[in-house]
């Protein structure tokens, strides 16, 4: 069963991935955070948002260079293995298949499952929610499991579906506020709270998950047609389409409410300002498509997720090689890999519940799963841009010195930031990341002997 993956995606299909990953749930409820982060202080909010923005265009950028030479199974684990070495790649495939795609694909579930009850008026942290979160989970396993076609047709879509919201508080929102005199208020207004530490780094960490997911694109390196061209142009496109839409929306919501009103709205902060602008039946509308919206990113993270295990199975790495990089006939999908991507997402699903949703179970090891393996990334980002200064004897200066080092200075900007905003939760999550990996030393070699 082992006859590689079908070329089936092409670039619209890619874009919508950067696009349609990075744009989910994160620009509606991190809005408020990021504000609440600064204390009110709208200025500091937006250039939060633009400073995050620039991390993942200074990164995705360096990539998509990457991208134009090295094409194989998996891109990030290509880029790393080829960079850096097969140990690194190896240790980089394990990082991402049993902390990051898992971790964000859960927290995903959740988020879509939240969004869901608030419209209906449940419980966003009851048994409502957490059933609601793994059906979901368990959907969007199914649905890429046996149409990966449609998986990727409903990524497109649901691309375009959420962009309506954004693009007209943008617009109208602006328009409103500036009529109304809300939008100057908003920015002439002083610090309405006081904030511990540095603000500035608290709110852009804030904006690493609104921001996070666009690496998730280069796991359909091997299905995507004409990969040494489209992978590039969907993640330097899509990135920066991102950033500029994050900061426009922005600006609409603080046309749209008082600044005040936002930082006490929680979940609701969006709705109050789409129902101010659009009338309730526009705040509701809006919640309808937040849930299409955190969908069409679930989608996208599965999509990534089902394919983690198969990335080290194809290099004849990990645990059971022979059992992971098995390709199913019919839907052309690694079947064994997604099945552990899944278990592996419900497994971070629960922890997020007990960690930050409940009586914490686990002590001091509870922590947010959708901001710190965000952080670990990027210090994992750093080795690779470091090696592709040294190897990249055929780019030009830009491409090897200039763009590696802003990679490596927006890489340390973010590890920086959330240490200093996060502070002893770090350590707890080290530990935990630590263990995870001898783990996978342990397993590196496993069942290979049945292999042969």
């Amino acid at each position: 069963m082992d006859q590689g993956l079908e070329k089936r995606y092409g670039l619209l299909t890619a874009i919508a991935m950067v696009v349609g990953i990075v744009i989910g749930s994160g620009v509606f409820f991190k809005a408020e955070k990021v504000l609440v982060a600064t204390g009110g202080n709208l200025s500091q909010g937006i250039l939060a948002w633009f400073l995050g923005g620039l991390v993942m265009v200074a990164c995705a950028y360096n990539f998509a260079v990457l991208a134009t030479h090295h094409e194989k199974v998996s891109g990030i684990v290509d880029y790393a293995e080829t960079m850096v070495g097969p140990k690194y790649g190896y240790f980089f495939a394990w990082f991402m298949a049993t902390i990051y795609f898992p971790a964000m694909t859960s927290v995903l579930a959740w988020v879509s499952a939240r969004y869901f009850c608030v419209l209906l008026g449940w419980n966003i942290v009851g048994p409502e929610a957490m059933t609601i979160a793994g059906l979901f989970l368990v959907s969007s396993y199914v649905l890429n499991a046996i149409s990966p076609r449609l998986a990727g047709k409903l990524q497109v879509s649901t691309t375009i579906i959420k962009l309506i919201p954004l693009a007209l508080m943008a617009v109208v929102g602006t328009i409103f506020g500036l009529k109304s005199g809300i939008l100057v208020e908003n920015f002439n207004g002083t610090v309405l709270t006081e904030v511990k530490g540095n603000p500035l780094f608290t709110a852009v960490v804030g904006t690493s998950f609104a921001y996070e997911g666009w690496i998730c694109a280069t796991s359909i390196n091997a299905e995507l047609k004409d990969a040494k061209r489209n992978l590039p142009l969907a993640l330097v496109i899509g990135t920066i389409f991102t950033v500029l839409m994050y900061v426009l929306y922005y600006v609409g919501l603080a046309g749209a409410v008082e600044n005040s009103v936002m930082m006490e709205g929680g979940e609701a902060g969006a709705k109050i300002a789409f129902s101010t602008v659009f009338t309730n039946a526009g705040g509701t509308l809006l919640f309808v498509v937040v849930v299409i919206s955190c969908l069409g990113t679930l989608n996208g993270l599965m999509l990534a997720c089902t394919r983690s295990f198969y990335a080290m199975a194809a290099r004849n790495e990990g645990p059971m090689p022979h059992v992971f990089n098995a390709v199913d006939k019919v839907t052309n999908m690694p079947t064994n890999s997604s099945a552990m991507g899944v278990l592996m997402a419900a497994i971070w699903l629960t922890y997020f519940y007990g960690a930050n949703l409940t009586e914490p179970w686990f002590g001091r090891f509870c922590f947010d799963s959708s901001e710190l393996p965000i952080i670990t990334i990027y210090a994992m980002y750093i080795p690779i841009f470091l090696l592709q200064m040294k190897k990249g004897k055929d780019l030009g200066t830009f491409n090897r010195y200039i763009a590696p080092v802003l990679g490596i200075v927006a890489s340390v900007f973010m590890v920086v930031a959330a240490v200093v905003s996060l502070g002893k939760a770090i350590i707890y999550y080290l530990i935990l990341f630590a263990v995870i990996m001898c783990i996978g030393f342990a397993l590196k070699n496993y069942g290979h002997e049945k292999a042969k």
